[in-house]
């Protein structure tokens, strides 16, 4: 007895039968499945579809996931990424043939019925039932639209992918209410673009101008009659029927459909047969999918711009939600990368690194005053075979960088000094810079809890012959190691830790910097190469910070303009202290470490840095209109970079200013060609009249002002072992507090 609704009215069977229209539905086809006799019509059943009315009237018809392209900031194309190659294209521009021939095969009486065709369905019941089974389809093609949809929306959730290609009778229910609602609201020819631009083509193509563009390389408004009919062949069954694996199958199905045109009436006879006669003539175009297409080696700047979009807030609440829209695609994304910055970038490394040498480099570059990424490269393509990666050695872990970023060395040492002549330090600051001392017994910390030498902790320069006194212009030009430790001794580690918060230095993996003297003079931390170019940038831009910037503006499909994460720029010095860090590191490339770093024809400034054992060497230097970073060393720290090959040259020693400085000039003059080229703002560095120090062999000067010999200096009381050199027996782990060698692990000497 069948049972009737609270409230009086049809039973969901009855209203299933009444919306079907259809007076016996056992044995009924729905879209390909035949309704069993007996059960199947228990739709409030648990496992089905909910009752008949409580379906939503509306269905939900989601942007189609489309290509989204990344241009540089001259609007050339750097990458086409997608989930789905799909480029949405209106009616008028799909060829007439097209038209015709998805409708002749997939329902010829699409233009007669409504969203049920229920000759075919009576067509398909008698089919199947002479056949036993399901022989034979009853889906219009607005139907087949209704699934394309639901697929579209699950996008690459397996579950809701799975629920919506299900093959049971509530899901089929739900595509036929929704499929009247699509044929009253669009119209048959809005369904028959909707349909063309949503269906999947095979060979990664969704919609009908990627389809044609990767089997023709031609656009869908050009595809000729027997194009046309093989593209229409293809909805059926894209890999049974795919024309690159298997031609003769392709042939015979696109036969069908010039057949099947043929008898209803949209070709002549003789169009047909003349078709048919054509062998399949394809010009495949490969998918161009992912950064890995990127040009100029740009491919780990495209990783780096998804990065940017998928972890900023601007662009949605949670990383879901940016994900889908990134997914959804359609973007057309315009970046700050410039083309000139980034092939000079890419040139400089061939040039000096090969992709097979047991070391790697990486080049970043980024505009003062704006943060504007200018480019970003590395020796290790962006790919998957042997000397190629995905990391991106430029950025941070959280952007897809290395775990750690790598030790800075003595690149380091100018935000060190920034801090000191911040805090009142003149830049003629004298100490005695012993060849070898032990760490300060307490240095302040932010905390107020000093860190204390407890271990006896050593440091030590790089050559004996490098014995103080030192003014800060010698001790920089010269990387003194001993210089700076003094230096940071005397003010604490707290301004230091200001310093850098405020231009953005923070570790590889995103933390900040520990308070101990070898992190905060040394460059014992690991870093990359980004956090690097940003921060030197700041002393070009004469003491503002600004932070590093990749995308200048985001245009969907629609041609609205999203909100896109601006660079913030803040003083994190005064201009007289940026001033004469600039005039400080133009003398380490006038007559210090870094000569080989230096421009013939414009003002640059910059610091080397090597780190013990030889595993990590820099160069970061800047212009008054670019900053620009360059690591070179192993990306697992297992290389010591001595009597080694890099680039088709032996070095028995790499150090910041031999392989990295020589990549930087390269770059960076090719990057400037053309640009105009400022000079900075200079600040003449005096100091007391003090006594003539005589020059001692290697010395870049027959002299230098300050004390004399081993003296104490007025004002400044040091221990008799920092005079002296000390004994310092440094035993440490090489994590920061000394190591065997009595330097502390990871620090840099030049």
């Amino acid at each position: 007895m069948p049972q009737n609704r609270s409230g009086g009215g049809l039973t969901a069977t009855q209203q299933a039968a009444k919306f079907l229209g259809v007076s016996v539905l056992s044995g009924v086809v729905l879209a390909g499945i035949a309704m069993p006799a007996a059960g199947a019509l228990g739709l409030a059943a648990k496992g089905t579809v909910q009752g008949f009315d409580e379906i939503p009237a509306n269905m939900k018809r989601p942007p189609l996931s489309q290509r989204t392209q990344i241009l540089d900031s001259e609007g050339g194309l750097i990458a086409t990424v997608y989930s789905r190659d799909r480029k949405v294209v209106p009616l008028e521009d799909i060829s007439p043939y097209m038209q015709k021939a998805i409708v002749a095969i997939e329902d010829s009486r699409f233009y007669e019925h409504g969203a049920v065709d229920l000759k075919g369905v009576l067509r398909a019941v008698n089919r199947n039932a002479q056949e036993g089974g399901v022989a034979q389809g009853a889906s219009t093609l607005t139907q087949q639209y209704v699934k394309n949809v639901f697929v579209e929306e699950a996008g690459d959730d397996r579950d809701k992918f799975a629920q919506a290609t299900q093959q049971t009778l509530g899901r089929k229910i739900q595509e036929l209410k929704y499929a009247i609602q699509v044929e009253k609201e669009l119209g048959k020819k809005t369904i028959l673009e909707n349909y063309l631009n949503i269906t999947f083509f095979g060979q990664q193509a969704y919609g009908i101008e990627s389809a044609s563009q990767r089997y023709f390389s031609k656009r869908a408004k050009d595809l000729t009659l027997g194009e046309a009919a093989m593209l229409a062949g293809l909805v059926q069954s894209p890999s049974r029927y795919d024309p690159v694996n298997d031609a003769q199958e392709a042939t015979k199905r696109r036969n069908t459909v010039l057949e099947r045109m043929a008898t209803v009436g949209d070709i002549s006879r003789a169009e047909a047969e003349r078709a048919k006669a054509e062998p399949i003539k394809l010009n495949v175009t490969r998918p161009k999918n992912g950064c890995i297409t990127a040009r100029d080696g740009a491919g780990f700047f495209c990783d780096y711009v998804r990065e940017v979009f998928l972890s900023n807030p601007v662009f949605g609440k949670s990383r879901e939600e940016r994900a889908k829209v990134w997914n959804r695609g359609g973007l057309t994304i315009r970046t700050t990368l410039d083309p000139q910055a980034q092939k000079s970038a890419q040139d400089s490394i061939k040039e000096h690194v090969h992709q097979d040498d047991k070391v790697a480099t990486a080049v970043t570059m980024v505009q003062p005053g704006t943060g504007k990424i200018l480019a970003m490269g590395q020796s290790k393509p962006y790919g998957f075979d042997k000397n190629e990666t995905q990391i991106n050695y430029s950025v941070n872990k959280g952007m897809g960088g290395s775990n750690y970023g790598f030790p800075t060395g003595s690149t380091f040492k100018p935000f060190v000094a920034a801090a000191a002549l911040e805090q009142g330090k003149p830049a003629w600051q004298v100490y005695p810079s012993p060849y070898k001392m032990p760490y300060p017994d307490s240095v302040q910390s932010c905390s107020g809890t000093p860190w204390r030498n407890v271990g006896g902790d050593t440091v030590e320069n790089e050559n004996e012959s490098e014995v103080g006194p030192y003014d800060l212009r010698d001790a920089m030009a010269k990387s003194v190691n001993t210089y700076f430790v003094q230096m940071l001794g005397e003010i604490g580690m707290c301004p230091v830790v200001e310093m850098t918060d405020k231009l953005g230095v923070v570790m590889g993996d995103d933390e900040k910097l520990p308070e101990k003297p070898s992190a905060l003079t040394l460059g014992s931390q690991g870093m990359s190469p980004l956090t690097m170019a940003g921060a030197y940038a700041t002393f070009a831009n004469r003491g503002t910070y600004c932070t590093p910037t990749a995308i200048e503006s985001i245009r969907t499909t629609e041609g609205k303009n999203l909100r896109v994460p601006r660079s913030k720029c803040q003083r994190a010095m005064s201009e007289r202290t940026a001033d004469t860090i600039n005039t400080l590191l133009r003398g380490v490339i006038d007559s210090g470490t870094g000569q080989e770093a230096g421009l013939e024809s414009r003002d640059s400034a910059g610091k080397t840095g090597t780190t013990d054992s030889r595993r990590n060497a820099w160069f970061v230097g800047y212009t008054p209109n670019l900053s620009g970073a360059v690591w070179v060393g192993s990306p697992t720290q297992e290389v010591k970079m001595e009597y080694i090959t890099i680039g088709g040259r032996y070095h028995d020693k790499v150090f910041g200013g031999r392989v990295p400085g020589p990549i930087w000039k390269d770059a960076v003059a090719g990057a400037l060609e053309g640009h105009p080229a400022p000079d900075f703002a200079s600040v003449p560095i005096g100091g007391p009249q003090q006594p003539q120090v005589p020059g001692k062999p290697g010395d870049d000067k027959p002299g230098r002002t300050g004390g004399g010999g081993n003296e104490p200096f007025p004002g400044i009381s040091f221990p008799s072992d920092l005079l002296s050199g000390g004994n310092g027996n440094g035993n440490g782990n090489g994590n920061g507090n000394g190591n065997g060698n009595g330097r502390p692990g990871g620090g840099g000497d030049r």
